[in-house]
């Protein structure tokens, strides 16, 4: 990577300049970004004289007992404030994120006393989230919608890359369903394994500028990076012939930086992805339906049997997939559900709506039947 200043070569401006200004807090404070995450350790660049050097950092002792989870503790992609010219720095801020790709970390439990999501960063301030599914038996457009709509929260662009074309025997077909999932998002297929498009890819990745690339295990994402930097950096392994899933060949998440200038960082593959946090991309990734649904006679139409229903007409038609609006309902299900879970308002909203409808039940019951019905 070019460029003589470690920091604009990390993506450094004039705006992440004046966050720092605002946060650094005294003198003897300098930026830095965390280009690697480990249990108890940082790796930062930008502190040296140039883009590639890195030192090993740790958490100021204040800013771990501020943080109310992980998602408050630095991230890849991160730029933080740091101290200790003449030693080991130490991270004493992390300056406001831009954007950041997110997910549940499980368990639910944060200090406080509040049941709120244990939020993961998976990557802090991205431009581009690059999707990566799999051309193989393991291709499943209801799992590139959750990547979608996590990716539409995250507040960078999707782009979503299908990988493999050299095994699969009808690359056009599963490159339109996937365009039929992913409306205003771009579809790139392409080998990995053998280059095949990889360029295109690249052209998509603007020098200074940061991207992440997710995806499940087995889709090839490690191998896709070494395409792009153009050696073997990352680790890659076999999948599995029975279902095609794959093992965790990358450990850690880590910022490359590409011969372009453009940034990327690695996630581990997920076995599952949690929608929790993606309620925000919701609506957007699923724009079609959210178009469709917009024109149903009630508001809170739930496309089952009430009357004026849009989205019924519309899978009728044949203008919406019966597929489409099922893993629409889905992940609606589950948004609501997590809002309940941690929101107490949400869970009261949710009683009362039961209810009403409970109360109507009763009064349609008793019209027809009688109070002995």
């Amino acid at each position: 990577m070019s460029g003589a200043d470690p920091l604009a070569a990390l993506g450094w401006d004039a705006v992440w300049a004046a966050a720092f200004a605002a946060q650094a807090g005294g003198d003897h404070r300098r930026p830095a970004r965390v280009v690697a995450a480990h249990r108890d350790r940082w790796s930062l660049g930008g502190l040296g004289a140039g883009p590639a050097d890195r030192a090993s950092a740790s958490v100021a002792g204040r800013l771990r007992f501020d943080a109310l989870g992980p998602g408050d503790l630095p991230a890849v992609g991160d730029w933080v404030v740091t101290s200790g010219d003449d030693g080991e720095p130490v991270i004493q801020a992390v300056l406001a994120r831009r954007t950041a790709v997110t997910r549940s970390g499980g368990d639910g439990s944060r200090r406080g006393g509040a049941r709120l999501a244990d939020e993961q960063v998976l990557a802090a301030n991205v431009d581009t989230v690059v999707i990566v599914a799999g051309l193989d038996h393991d291709f499943n457009l209801r799992r590139i919608e959750r990547y979608l709509a996590v990716a539409w929260s995250s507040g960078g662009r999707p782009l979503l890359v299908l990988n493999k074309t050299d095994i699969d025997t009808d690359v056009e077909a599963h490159r339109l369903a996937a365009e039929a999932v992913a409306p205003g998002v771009e579809v790139v297929a392409i080998s990995a394994r053998t280059g095949s498009s990889v360029d295109i890819v690249a052209e998509r990745l603007a020098p200074g500028a940061t991207a992440v690339v997710v995806g499940s295990s087995g889709v090839g994402k490690s191998t896709l990076i070494n395409a792009l930097v153009g050696e073997a950096r990352q680790a890659t392994g076999e999948v599995r012939s029975d279902d095609a899933r794959g093992r965790h060949t990358t450990t850690v998440r880590e910022l490359v930086e590409l011969p372009s200038g453009a940034l990327l960082i690695d996630t581990p593959g997920l076995r599952s992805l949690d929608v929790s946090t993606a309620a925000e991309g919701f609506d957007t990734a699923f724009a079609d339906v959210a178009e469709v649904s917009a024109r149903c006679r009630f508001r809170d139409c739930r496309h089952g049997t009430e009357p004026g229903c849009a989205v019924r007409l519309a899978v009728a038609s044949g203008v919406l997939g019966e597929d489409r609006v099922a893993g629409h309902r889905k992940l609606e299900r589950e948004l609501a559900y997590e809002a309940r879970r941690v929101d107490p308002r949400a869970r009261a909203e949710e009683r009362r709506r039961w209810r009403t409808i409970q109360r109507s039940v009763g009064q349609v019951m008793r019209a027809k039947y009688g109070d002995d019905g």
